[in-house]
């Protein structure tokens, strides 16, 4: 089948989803990825109670035929609920959407097992996987602290998402990624950076939410990366960049995330850029 692409939320994220999902279509894409639930401070996100909203992207994946990738954010702190989760289950369940985006906040990793075993549970009973991310500045801050989770819960729901960035920023191998069990990797997430960076955490954080580049335009090792990954998952092309939203309409970052990502592909397989 091959890759199959996704314009990730934090790429137009100035975007109401039906729009999101019209550009993503406009731009060649074959996914969108739209957030239910913040990430810190952001939101909050009408499309949670707006039924008139909702019925409107619905609208749009139809007639489009872009789908829904992932939701987001699901984030598992030492006081996480999963029953209270089921709100934005249904959402993303009626927005025909594959894959959930969560992120670890339990230093306790017992109790992080339990909650988002029972998270999986959840999300499978709605027909979606509960994607675990890595992230250096969270409790789950590199691929081998997010497999351990998915070995610990043993669960078919259960996945861990590989985010270029984070790949680059933790304490992360290539080897270790292609080590993992394929059926874990749903999808991943694909961007570009500088290889000197600020490894304080309000850096990192300002960087992942805000000041990514575009795939090629920074020094990361797409070649290994995509070595290590299946080659049949989603590619979800995450360039959080507010800074362009006010200057350079969606639709053409949209574009040019892209073309970037099939040229940095073309690029590793050894073949002529697009």
């Amino acid at each position: 089948m091959g890759y199959r692409y996704s314009l990730a939320f934090l790429t137009v994220a100035e975007l109401a989803p039906p729009e999101a999902v019209r550009v993503a279509a406009e731009a060649g894409f074959d996914f969108v990825g739209l957030r239910l639930l913040p990430a810190g401070t952001d939101g909050p996100y009408p499309i949670m109670t707006d039924k008139a909203l909702l019925e409107q992207t619905r609208r749009a994946v139809r007639e489009t035929g872009v789908g829904v990738a992932d939701v987001e954010i699901i984030r598992i702190t030492p006081d996480f609920r999963p029953e209270e989760t089921v709100a934005f289950l249904e959402r993303g369940a009626e927005l025909g959407a594959r894959n959930i985006l969560t992120a670890g906040y339990d230093p306790d990793m017992s109790r992080m097992t339990d909650s988002y075993g029972a998270f999986c549970e959840l999300a499978h009973q709605h027909g979606m996987t509960a994607d675990l991310e890595f992230m250096p500045w969270t409790d789950i801050p590199d691929v081998a602290a997010a497999a351990a989770q998915v070995r610990a819960v043993d669960h078919p729901a259960a996945g861990v998402l590989v985010d270029a960035l984070h790949v680059q920023r933790s304490a992360t191998t290539f080897e270790e990624i292609a080590a993992l069990d394929p059926a874990w990797i749903h999808y991943a997430q694909l961007c570009d950076a500088p290889a000197r960076y600020d490894p304080s955490p309000e850096a990192l954080i300002a960087t992942a939410r805000g000041n990514r580049l575009m795939p090629g335009d920074g020094d990361f090792d797409f070649t290994s990366l995509l070595a290590a990954l299946p080659k049949d998952i989603v590619l979800s092309v995450e360039v959080a960049q507010p800074h362009r939203a006010g200057e350079t309409p969606a639709l053409q970052r949209a574009i040019e995330a892209m073309d970037k990502t099939r040229a940095v592909i073309s690029r590793a397989r050894g073949e002529a850029c697009p």
